[in-house]
């Protein structure tokens, strides 16, 4: 027996990814604001570049929920 496809559990599933993505992008962004003169250029790198990768996943979800 194959599953029925549940577009309402699918969508809140997206939700849920994208609401802890962005809540982890903003966490991670007021970080290197508050501790901006502390924190070396090596660190500011790998978290600029782990809120590249979550914008990416982020516009991939809403892709995702909207088609």
């Amino acid at each position: 027996m194959s599953k029925t496809d549940n577009r309402v559990d699918y969508e809140a599933h997206l939700q849920e990814h994208i609401d802890h993505t962005a809540s982890n992008l903003n966490e991670a962004e007021d970080y290197l604001n508050e501790h901006k003169g502390e924190i070396t250029a090596g660190k500011k790198h790998v978290i600029e570049a782990k809120n590249d990768r979550r914008k990416e996943s982020i516009e991939g979800f809403i892709a995702g929920k909207n088609s």
